[in-house]
């Protein structure tokens, strides 16, 4: 523990291939936390460039939604822009198409699977934030299927680039970066707001979420979500924003239901508070918060000497 929190403040400086600075702070996963950075990361690289990107993990109904409802309210952040990335494969996996089979073109399964894509921007405009949607291109996606992507982002008003930073490196996301910037010179006045007031009951807010971002019709609470809830409550800490644990797999919380589910309600088991961190985990269908770790961890063989150096790392 003593090597981990050592130079914990310190975000830690390092270059992509390219050699351009990036800054890695914490960052856990957003499915069973708020899977952003840290803000001193963050208001750091605003100081030190004329842009700042910085990735909240997982689904926007995950990551986007925690960036803006928790770590922006708490560091009085307005962003100009989201970027939401997305691949034809995965469109083509909520049409129904199996991994098997996703190489081969398929325009029906991608008409069918495009209404997640739709539902993701729809959702980030409800805080006031313009869109510019990343479609990270694979070999095998067609002509047809990028003129799809193209056709249906521009019916709804979105900037759309296709990507190809995996293939090309930097010169891959030049479009990108070019749109990303004309939107966010075109802003002239930056509207971003929260979807829920902290000062509404957990239960509010945690409703709220799941009707606007998940689009459920309610929320089913268990007997000791309604216990933990309420001594929450109880104690004063009602008023932080909450942090939703749910499947990445889903808008809801069954990993099964692809594309934008329908006619569900999200069943909360339980909830903690994690005064610390400032937020309460509010514990959605079958997600483990605890990742998997081996039988014996790298940490058995970490130590830290009493002059600061670090041994065992890997």
């Amino acid at each position: 523990m003593t090597a981990l929190l050592k130079a914990a403040l310190k975000p830690n400086l390092v270059q992509t291939l390219e050699n351009n600075p990036a800054f890695i702070h914490g960052g856990p996963f957003a499915n069973i936390a708020h899977g952003c950075n840290s803000l001193r990361a963050t208001k750091l690289a605003l100081k030190l460039g004329d842009y700042c990107i910085t990735e909240a993990g997982f689904g926007s109904d995950l990551g986007a939604e925690k960036f803006f409802d928790i770590k922006c309210r708490y560091g009085n952040l307005k962003p100009s822009c989201v970027v939401l990335v997305a691949t034809i494969r995965a469109l083509k996996y909520n049409g129904g198409v199996s991994i098997a089979e996703l190489s081969a073109e398929n325009i029906p399964a991608l008409e069918k699977g495009i209404v997640n894509l739709k539902t993701h921007i729809e959702n980030m405009q409800k805080y006031n934030v313009p869109v510019v949607v990343a479609v990270n291109r694979f070999g095998t996606d067609t002509d047809n299927e990028v003129k799809f992507i193209e056709d249906f982002c521009a019916e709804m008003g979105v900037s759309v680039s296709m990507c190809e930073v995996f293939a090309k490196g930097g010169a891959g996301g030049i479009d990108l970066a070019e749109k990303v910037c004309t939107v966010i010179d075109s802003e002239t006045e930056n509207n971003f707001t929260p979807i829920y007031d902290e000062k509404l009951s957990v239960k509010e807010k945690t409703e709220i979420v799941a009707r606007e971002i998940y689009r459920a019709d309610g929320v089913i609470y268990t007997a000791q979500a309604e216990k933990a809830i309420k001594e929450i409550e109880s104690i004063g800490f009602g008023q932080l924003p909450v942090c939703i644990a749910k499947t990445q797999y889903s808008l809801s919380d069954n990993p099964a239901l692809l594309g934008k589910p329908e006619n569900f309600k999200i069943t909360v088991r339980d909830a903690k508070l994690s005064s610390g961190a400032g937020f309460i985990v509010i514990y959605t269908g079958d997600i483990l918060t605890m990742p998997g770790l081996p039988k014996k961890p790298s940490a058995f063989n970490i130590d830290c000497d009493e002059n600061g150096n670090i041994t065992g790392l890997f």
